[in-house]
């Protein structure tokens, strides 16, 4: 078993089998997710950056971490993934498996010196009743980022990232896509707005240089349905180029914000896969300007 597929699969069971479910309808489980994931933070070296701010009476929290570049002229690289589950739901694929990579690309940028500064966010409250509202913990942060007037070349949202069925018709989408990409869900996808293609298509790119693990991409209107639907979309409101990386979720995943979105249903090695590939497609855009 290589590390990185050790090191997801542990990051997925303890998020979803022992922690669960996790949102300000379970608190302590939600605390428990984000002391989990800053512990891991603290034991790959990094001093964790914390965001507090209310929401339903509950402390809710973002946290971050940097990985500082040897040219600090740069707009930072911005790579994040929401860890609180939907109400009723362990959360394993949404969005264990994006925190899992969040916390694996982390743990491998720490091992080399980039040119641009990396930040790693988790984002709190991104599920309902807090998507598309100011509360939302990816809303909180993008609204502060641009208040500091934080320089972000350009943010990924790491969204439920695990499942890669390997079957025909196991892929749906939405309205008429379904003529231009392929009928199986064996491939990871890209998707930004139109704003954002440039970055995205230079991922792609890079990607694409990196592995031949199959890859779609799309750059389109935001109100297509599931477009906009994780963290990006608040980096989108406030300004900033972001582009969503996902196994498209409820197109593809039959146990999309269900109970029974549980760690046996993640496909590992594919998911593992796929997160060393993103490591080395951002790790080549951090060093090159």
């Amino acid at each position: 078993m290589s590390s990185t597929l050790k090191h997801v699969t542990t990051h997925v069971h303890t998020l979803a089998s022992d922690i669960g479910e996790r949102n300000v309808f379970h608190p302590r489980a939600l605390a428990s997710a984000a002391s989990y994931i800053q512990g891991e933070w603290e034991r790959q070296g990094y001093d964790v950056n914390s965001q507090h701010y209310r929401a339903k009476r509950v402390d809710c929290v973002n946290l971050e971490v940097t990985r500082t570049g040897s040219n600090r002229s740069e707009p930072m690289i911005m790579i994040g993934a929401h860890y609180d589950s939907v109400k009723g739901s362990p959360g394993a694929n949404d969005n264990g498996t994006g925190v899992a990579a969040l916390l694996e690309l982390s743990h491998l940028f720490a091992t080399i010196a980039p040119q641009t500064t990396v930040r790693f966010v988790a984002f709190v409250n991104e599920e309902p009743p807090f998507f598309y509202c100011p509360k939302m913990g990816s809303m909180v942060y993008a609204k502060a980022a641009r208040h500091r007037g934080d320089q972000i070349r350009f943010m990924v949202s790491l969204e439920t990232i695990g499942y890669y069925p390997d079957l025909p018709n196991s892929q749906a989408y939405p309205p008429l896509l379904k003529w231009f990409y392929p009928d199986r869900g064996d491939f990871i996808a890209f998707v930004a707005n139109l704003r954002s293609r440039k970055p995205m298509h230079q991922a792609v790119h890079q990607f694409r240089q990196c592995t031949d693990f199959p890859l779609q991409h799309i750059a389109t209107i935001p109100w297509l349905p599931g477009v906009g639907w994780s963290d990006h979309l608040a980096f989108w409101r406030n300004g900033y180029r972001a582009f969503m990386v996902t196994d498209t979720a409820l197109y593809r995943y039959p146990y999309y914000h269900s109970a029974d979105d549980t760690a046996d249903k993640i496909h590992y090695p594919p998911f593992a896969k796929v997160t060393e590939d993103l490591f080395c497609t951002f790790a080549s855009m951090a060093n090159s300007p």
